[in-house]
């Protein structure tokens, strides 16, 4: 693969984090699950689980991926390799969560852990009247829970995309841009003639190739291995 298109990859590997970052923010945002539940005193009530309130962990890798994204762009070609490892890792490891509430039972007693702790905390009664998300007493029964199937599958995706621009930008991290290796060879010549200078000064060849690096011979600066350009 060329160097261009190697590049190219990369960026669009990079790219493609944000759009798993998206996604699984999207999917914490999501009602995972509607509940139904009686209580004996204040009758039925009923009560839905964001992505967010069910597996915590969504907003946690949706923030890593966008971060990861940023650095892919922004960090040099071992940076990238190490941001597409950890971004890898990241996707395989938040897909279990919703491959779990997919494929296995709901656990009723986390469902009525999480809304109970809800009322507790003071944002809802069973009745649903006031804002916020609807909470349950400790004493009211689980009656069913629908899984709604739209925020697990779309955290799954979004672990999908991040797996496979994870892999692609720890394997193809593309090479560091032109100006940067440019930057790198000035400043080691520069670096090899501050060597010279300490160890020649009174060479001309040296003294010559100093000044055409910009570089001042007859400065203090020149000796002891500082940027000391000539004016």
């Amino acid at each position: 693969m060329n160097t261009r298109g190697s590049r190219r990859l990369d960026r669009l590997a990079a790219g493609g984090l944000v759009v798993a970052a998206a996604m699984e923010w999207a999917s914490s945002r999501a009602t995972w699950l509607g509940v139904e539940a009686f209580d004996d005193k204040s009758g039925a009530a009923s009560a839905t689980l964001t992505g967010a309130v069910w597996a915590t962990e969504l907003t946690a890798v949706a923030l890593l991926l966008a971060a990861g994204c940023v650095a892919g762009l922004a960090l040099r070609r071992v940076g990238r390799r190490a941001v597409g490892v950890v971004c890898a890792l990241a996707g395989a490891g938040v897909a279990w969560i919703p491959v779990r509430t997919l494929t296995q039972e709901i656990d009723t007693q986390r469902v009525h852990g999480l809304l109970s702790s809800t009322l507790e905390g003071g944002a809802q009664t069973a009745t649903g009247t006031q804002a916020g998300p609807v909470g349950i007493s400790e004493w009211a029964e689980i009656s069913s829970v629908t899984l709604h199937y739209v925020g697990p599958g779309l955290s799954v995706a979004g672990a999908a995309v991040a797996l496979v621009c994870g892999v692609i930008l720890a394997l193809r991290p593309g090479r560091d841009a032109a100006t940067m290796n440019r930057y790198e060879r000035v400043e080691g010549r520069r670096q090899c003639l501050r060597a010279d200078l300490r160890a020649a000064p009174d060479s001309g060849r040296v003294m010559w190739d100093a000044l055409d690096a910009d570089i001042d011979p007859t400065s203090d600066s020149a000796e002891e291995g500082e940027p000391g350009e000539y004016r």
